[in-house]
């Protein structure tokens, strides 16, 4: 690259547990802009979980987190003709934002009334190992484990 790389941007911690991967998930979780609303949610679905398990709201939806965070993935490689899928290890920031990701991903496609509730029983989910996030992490060091002889062939 010709150019220097662009500077990280401090993240601020959010208002109420002051902690910016707090605010990395809501930055996730927003649509449009609307930060606010991104955090209300965010909230709501801890209070429920709050409700719902005897620890606290926060530190399970970070061991939610953790459970649904991958730690390899299997990137496509054209090798004279052949399409391999190779798996590689995930560099922590990234690792980060997939499960995220992921964990926003299936709380929207959930059936419940309101995005708090969705996204606290994919919370709890999580928490608890099951859900469609886990199994999307799953699924995903399944596919790394069954191509492990292609991965000579890194990059």
């Amino acid at each position: 690259m010709r150019k220097t790389k662009p500077k990280k941007r401090i993240i601020l911690p959010d208002p109420r547990f002051n902690d910016p991967l707090v605010t990395k998930f809501v930055n996730n979780l927003m649509l449009e802009g609307k930060k606010t609303l991104a955090y209300s949610i965010f909230y709501g679905a801890i209070d429920i979980v709050d409700n719902k398990v005897e620890e606290e709201g926060l530190e399970v939806w970070k061991k939610a987190l953790i459970n649904v965070t991958p730690s390899v993935e299997v990137r496509s490689r054209r090798v004279g003709g052949a399409t391999f899928q190779i798996p590689s290890e995930i560099r922590p920031s990234r690792k980060q934002s997939i499960g995220m990701k992921n964990l926003i991903a299936f709380a929207r496609k959930r059936h419940e009334k309101t995005m708090a509730q969705k996204l606290a029983s994919e919370i709890l989910a999580a928490y608890k190992e099951e859900g469609g996030a886990f199994k999307r992490k799953e699924d995903t060091h399944r596919m790394a484990e069954a191509n492990k002889a292609f991965s000579h062939f890194r990059f």
